[in-house]
């Protein structure tokens, strides 16, 4: 039984590489499409420009820049789809598919590059949006990375006239135990520490938008996505009243509720959430008894009402 043939990868015909974009002229044309110069003196190296990939009517002795690429034989295949990234260049691209090995993202060109799994940082799904570094592998391959922190750092610009209270909005690009990297709009970094996230978890590439809370010496912001405590009473007490209408009208938890358990089922402090039931109060939207909170209009009695709630019964509610 005959072995399969191995297929081949050109990755190199004379100067040019795969992923290079570069200005090729038209030295003969067939049914296929034009084939480029690929300035070796052999015609058997000259580079097909299929008619499919060309964007306007070429003739012999016209230049035209391209883009190389591999196409699914192994073999430098020119395009006119140029990629919107160049090697050492960071770009925020779309994930368009994962494997055991890695991913492959695109760049705008031709085809997906790889992103291998050693560059990966977090994990990566299709369709998410991520930074990236194009650079080549040791074997001349174009690849990305996802670690980008220097070269975040030295494409960034100082945010030293920012203001405190300033909303910005940016996309992670790094994420530590203590909190997330985001670069902004406006190329400004900005370090956002967990504690600071309401739900206390972001992904890379995520999106979000948070408020200035410190301005760096070195230009770095500090931000938080906590919403300031005037607003966040609003927010916080929106969050009581949706559980209330879940539980038909009241739910075992109050002034006198541990603040552990407000933080695990509210994500909020104990204090906040006082703050909260305080305003609704006021308002007149809900009453406290028992170490139950209801809403005023409820008309059914709650389960258990007249019954003591431990810590244990708390966590299972």
């Amino acid at each position: 039984m005959m072995e399969e043939k191995k297929k081949i990868e050109v990755k190199t015909v004379g100067s040019h590489r795969v992923g290079d974009v570069c200005e090729m002229t038209v030295v003969r044309e067939n049914e296929m499409g034009a084939f480029l110069d690929a300035g070796t003196g052999n015609t058997s190296d000259d580079i097909l420009l299929h008619k499919m990939q060309q964007d306007a009517p070429l003739k012999i002795g016209d230049k035209v820049q391209v883009y190389l690429y591999l196409d699914p034989h192994g073999r430098m295949t020119a395009s006119r789809k140029l990629p919107k990234m160049q090697e050492g260049q960071l770009g925020y691209v779309k994930v368009l598919s994962v494997t055991k090995n890695g991913g492959f993202v695109d760049i705008g060109a031709e085809r997906g590059v790889f992103l291998p799994y050693s560059e990966m940082s977090g994990h990566v799904a299709p369709d998410q949006l991520i930074w990236v570094r194009l650079y080549r592998d040791k074997s001349g391959r174009q690849a990305v990375s996802m670690k980008v922190y220097e070269e975040m750092i030295k494409a960034s610009v100082s945010a030293k006239d920012v203001k405190k209270g300033e909303m910005l909005t940016g996309t992670v690009y790094n994420i530590l135990p203590e909190g997330f990297f985001i670069v902004t709009t406006e190329r400004y970094i900005g370090f956002i520490h967990r504690s600071e996230v309401p739900s206390g978890r972001l992904d890379f590439g995520q999106k979000v938008t948070g408020r200035v809370t410190f301005v760096r010496e070195d230009g770095r912001l500090d931000l938080s996505m906590r919403a300031l405590k005037q607003d966040a009473r609003i927010t916080d007490a929106d969050v009581i009243l949706a559980l209330l209408e879940k539980r038909r009208g009241a739910m075992p938890y109050g002034d006198d509720t541990p603040a552990e358990i407000i933080k695990d089922v509210f994500g909020i402090s104990k204090a906040a959430f006082k703050r909260a039931l305080g305003k609704l109060m006021k308002e007149g939207r809900i009453l406290q008894e028992n170490g139950w909170t209801s809403l005023t209009e409820n008309k059914e009695e709650p389960e258990m009402m007249d019954k003591p709630i431990d810590k244990d019964l708390y966590n299972k509610l």
